[in-house]
């Protein structure tokens, strides 16, 4: 994340301020310019003389980005096709905690200039999201041809925790989860002709295998033994769309990380041409140590409890590649 600060009083800000904590001016994320704006009197004018509003949703979900004409709703929120009814009071309760996380990656995806298809754009495979309350039936969270569908109940950390406990997993937050699902749908947008096909499958595996017979093997077998030594998580192993997915995840993981750490001077990091493989070793590696350590010495969890042996870089390597490709190509 960018080291945001106020345009009045140059206070720290962070992405989901509606308002500077210091001086108290009003504030509002904008996607154009990728910067925190204050919004006085309801609105904001840019540099060229336009103004800008808040998204409808700032009560309902918290939302606090721009748009152009007052009511509207912004981008972020119109990429959710499906939210939870206004009766189902515990869903809508949850409901700004999975919307903050979707407005963390849509800006992380506008900052490494990944493209965004929306289902207007493409009504078949188009990217919306599925956001559902699992109050009254059971939400299973996936990809299907550019629909995501998250569960709500992940945004309350007792459940969250309880699920993280029960699948044995180190790690596991709202914001990973968008993370994730948002790799199948780069690999189903960007992985296209035979060369990147035959290259993903040398890297992740015959993704032509039965899916659902992967699944009941991994729930029932677990993972394989030594599987940590080429795959980033348990998870990975279960089949190659989840082992691209989790790379994927891991990918923006990392990437945002750094950024961050170098936005608020802990690091110095200059990777321009740099191979991201390079940059996860020479950077990630020894700052995500030091983080851990850190965390350990407040009597905490790791904050990133996972290995990185060569092969699962390989693999980071290739998403990274791919996403600097469709950077290039946007352009």
């Amino acid at each position: 994340m960018r080291a945001f600060s106020c345009r009045v009083c140059q206070a720290p800000l962070v992405i989901e301020n509606v308002e500077c904590s210091v001086c108290m001016t009003p504030a509002g994320y904008s996607r154009l310019e990728g910067d925190m704006v204050p919004v006085v009197e309801g609105r904001y004018q840019d540099a060229g003389g336009a103004r800008w509003f808040r998204c409808r949703n700032m009560e309902l979900s918290g939302c606090n980005w721009l748009v152009s004409y007052a009511g509207e709703q912004c981008f972020s929120c119109g990429l959710t096709r499906t939210r939870p009814p206004d009766a189902d009071l515990e869903g809508l309760a949850l409901y700004p905690v999975a919307e903050g996380a979707k407005r963390h990656l849509i800006a992380e995806l506008d900052r490494i200039g990944l493209p965004i298809v929306t289902r207007a754009e493409d009504p078949d495979e188009g990217l919306c999201f599925d956001l559902l309350s699992s109050v009254n039936e059971k939400i299973i969270m996936g990809h299907d041809h550019g629909a995501v569908t998250i569960d709500l109940a992940e945004g309350d950390d007792v459940i969250r925790v309880k699920m993280q406990r029960e699948f044995r997993e180190p790690f596991r937050t709202m914001l990973g989860h968008f993370r994730h699902e948002i790799g199948h749908y780069y690999e189903m947008l960007l992985v296209r002709g035979d060369e990147l096909l035959t290259r993903t499958r040398d890297l992740f595996g015959d993704d032509t295998i039965d899916y659902q017979e992967a699944i009941e093997r991994h729930y029932e077998n677990g993972a394989p033994p030594g599987w940590d030594s080429s795959y980033i998580s348990s998870y990975a192993t279960m089949h190659p769309f989840e082992d691209f997915a989790e790379s994927f995840a891991h990918f923006l993981h990392i990437r945002d990380a750094v950024d961050t750490a170098n936005n608020f001077g802990l690091i110095s990091d200059d990777d321009d041409g740099m191979k991201f493989g390079d940059l996860v070793r020479s950077t990630w590696i020894p700052l995500s140590t030091a983080l851990n350590q850190i965390n350990r010495s407040m009597g905490r969890r790791p904050l990133y409890p996972f290995r990185l042996p060569d092969p699962v870089i390989e693999k980071l390597d290739f998403v990274a590649e791919l996403a600097a490709g469709a950077r290039t190509h946007r352009r």
